[in-house]
């Protein structure tokens, strides 16, 4: 059982995997920072301190495309056909019951912006890249990992501070090597969900079409666990290990795993004692939907089909934008079922619900998002890619601020500090602090202090709190200008319905997914620079791109080759030059097969693999699972050779490309002729 109370943890000396960094210490204390109580309220830039702090019900959704929620079909002027696929009335209605924020950014993939979140940090100052869970850099034992790093402090352990009771279900993807990295040791109570970019909806395990990797551990693995008072472990709960969802879970609705989370997320609220007002709730809701594999309950189809035919339209005519509208009814469903809850308890008007994306929607075949009319997707710099879909509600939210819109710039990261606001507990890491003067003699990467900008009153009144925000390392934004460089994929403004049968008809000539990976190792879809670019709709910005985002929002009207602009791009370049000068990019490392070794020991599950030792409960196993266990080490280890690794990554770079058409022609379907004024994307 873990403990409740931990002590501080001391910085950690170089180890190797396995082998704990603490001593004889527990290792489920060793991210514990020491939770100290502020002893004055952060001034709010709209007001006085709070009397009360609020309940807060953060939503992450996943891969969410900008036309696919509702409010912005309406915003657009949609068609009936539009706005019928597009069923988000539970999340319409509480935006008009709240806020609205019109410009609210992440970073352009998953982990850097959930590790922006927690920690925050701007993405650029933490993560930019999305790093297999098992590498690690055993020279840092602070940052040499994928996600945040191992000493930065989290969200809910500000809010533990502040007296919430924290909580957590759902996809984490910002570390997992150490009990640090992860949902507990940054600061939830409990917590039950996946670690990685996604797993299979139904059998919870590591697909390639899941992650678009095959990891050191051959993708052997559950991704599936859970932690609280008594267990840390793989989820072994009853219905994930009945006799129906271990040998056909698409049979049976219970064994979609958003029904887990949406049980438990329901049973958080039904179980938090309101008698309390000192210990309110922060509960964190991280949807897997919409991130691929394209998976629902069957029923969800035909009811998303209805609701188009209800409002004029007809049936969806490609195989995956039905999915995808299908998972987005899911999730909208589930959003309007958590709000009847929290009404139910009596704690609707005494919360704050916020609700983001972690990036723009993948435009790529088989992501199925559509940010019309903004250009590009997920992993671009454009409007597409990082102009995420978000607003705030709640009782918490003033009456006069109901059914409003902000459109002051704000940054996933910011979400850190308003909660910190909010809570009356100083955003300061100074745990972060002291691990750099461990970090600075030993010559290793400083931690960057948080730079999440307090929003709560700025929303108030309407101000704008981020005149500049660093996008990435290829974008800056000085509002209203934008000045985006380099090679940018799917650089392309959709149709308002896409993917389409043209988009299937031309499904060989992309859009392609552009990150897939073997062993860590990144695998283009074609050996040819020029067609690598042309089927990942690559646009080339190496003199940069200036856009006025405010007149120019879908970002047609590049001003880079105006004479009028030429002061400011120039200055605009030298700016993101010098920010980029403090990107945070240490050293994370190579896969290692001890994170495999360890998913053997825990019974065939993902999890921490460095200093976990003690941490997990211990599963007994049949003498029938510990042979399976040898077999399956044996393969492991062999493959995990240097020679082998690096042979097996060649293998793929030279198979993928020859059989690229033919794989791309079975990742979408129409099933309808195409209609005749179907765009399929403009691309540029």
């Amino acid at each position: 059982q873990a403990q409740s109370h931990c002590p501080s943890a001391g910085l950690p000396a170089p180890v190797s995997p396995k082998r704990s960094a603490f001593g004889d210490r527990d290792p489920r204390c060793a991210g514990a920072m020491p939770w100290k109580f502020a002893s004055t309220l952060v001034a709010l830039a709209a007001g006085p301190a709070l009397a009360k702090k609020p309940h807060v019900v953060l939503i992450l959704a996943d891969d969410y495309g900008w036309a696919n929620l509702g409010k912005h079909r309406q915003d657009a002027g949609a068609s009936e056909q539009a706005l019928g696929e597009t069923a988000t009335p539970n999340m319409d209605a509480i935006i008009d019951e709240g806020v609205l924020l019109d410009r609210h950014y992440a970073y352009q993939i998953c982990s850097p912006s959930r590790s922006s979140l927690q920690s925050g940090r701007l993405a650029v100052h933490v993560n930019t890249i999305n790093t297999g869970v098992t590498v690690a850099n055993v020279s840092d034992p602070v940052s040499g990992y994928a996600g945040i790093p191992r000493n930065m402090t989290g969200m809910a352990q500000k809010l533990r501070e502040a007296g919430y009771r924290t909580h957590m279900v759902g996809k984490w993807d910002a570390g997992m090597a150490t009990p640090e990295h992860t949902p507990w040791g940054r600061g939830y109570e409990t917590w039950v969900g996946y670690y990685q970019h996604a797993n299979d909806y139904w059998r919870k395990g590591m697909t390639i079409q899941s992650t678009g990797e095959i990891d050191n551990c051959l993708n052997s693995f559950v991704d599936l666990s859970m932690h609280n008072e008594t267990y840390f472990g793989g989820v072994r709960d009853g219905i994930s290990m009945s006799p129906e969802c271990l040998a056909n879970p698409e049979a049976h609705a219970a064994c979609y795993e958003e029904q887990l989370f949406k049980d438990r997320a329901l049973a958080i609220v039904n179980a938090h004692d309101t008698s309390k007002a000192d210990a309110p709730l922060f509960l964190f809701y991280s949807f897997h939907l919409l991130h691929s594999p394209l998976q629902v309950p069957e029923a969800y189809i035909q009811k998303v089909d209805d609701r188009a035919f209800a409002m004029g339209g007809k049936k969806i005519d490609t195989q995956n934008r039905r999915l995808y509208a299908a998972m987005t009814m899911w999730m909208d469903e589930a959003i309007g079922d958590l709000k009847t809850a929290l009404t139910s308890k009596g704690m609707w008007d005494d919360t704050l619900v916020v609700f983001t994306s972690d990036n723009g929607g993948p435009i790529y075949e088989p992501g199925a998002a559509n940010n019309h009319p903004l250009k590009g997707g997920k992993y671009s710099d454009w409007e597409g890619g990082v102009r995420v879909n978000a607003f705030v509600s709640g009782g918490f939210v003033p009456k006069e601020k109901r059914g409003t819109r902000f459109s002051g710039v704000m940054s996933i990261a910011d979400w850190y500090g308003t909660f910190c606001e909010l809570a009356g507990v100083d955003a300061t890491d100074t745990a972060a602090e002291k691990a750099n003067e461990w970090l600075k003699p030993r010559g290793l990467p400083l931690l960057r202090p948080v730079d999440s900008v307090p929003q709560w009153g700025f929303i108030m009144n309407g101000t704008n709190a981020r005149p500049q925000l660093h996008i990435s390392e290829k974008a800056v934004l000085e509002w209203p200008y934008k000045l985006v460089v380099g090679k940018q994929p799917y650089s392309a403004w959709t149709g308002e319905l896409f993917p389409n049968c043209t988009t299937v008809s031309h499904i060989a000539d992309g859009p392609s997914f552009v990150d897939l990976k073997v062993f860590d190792e990144s695998i283009t879809l074609s050996t040819d620079p020029e067609v690598q670019d042309r089927i990942t709709w690559v646009a080339d910005c190496s003199d940069g791109c200036l856009f006025n985002v405010d007149a120019d929002p879908t970002e047609h009207h590049d001003l880079a080759q105006d004479p009028s602009y030429t002061d400011r791009i120039a200055k605009l370049k030298a700016n993101l030059q010098f920010l980029n000068g403090n990107v945070f990019n240490p050293k994370r490392g190579v896969p290692l097969v001890d994170a495999c070794d360890v998913g053997i020991d825990i019974g065939g599950y993902y999890g921490p693999y460095i200093s976990s030792d003690t941490w997990y409960t211990e599963v007994p196993k049949t003498p029938g699972q510990q042979q399976k266990d040898n077999f399956l080490r044996q393969a492991i280890h062999g493959m995990n050779h240097e020679i082998i690794e690096k042979g097996v990554a060649q293998a793929a770079q030279a198979l993928l490309p020859r059989v690229r058409e033919p794989w791309a022609k079975t990742l979408d379907k129409c099933l309808a002729p195409a209609e005749p004024e179907a765009e399929q994307a403009f691309i540029v």
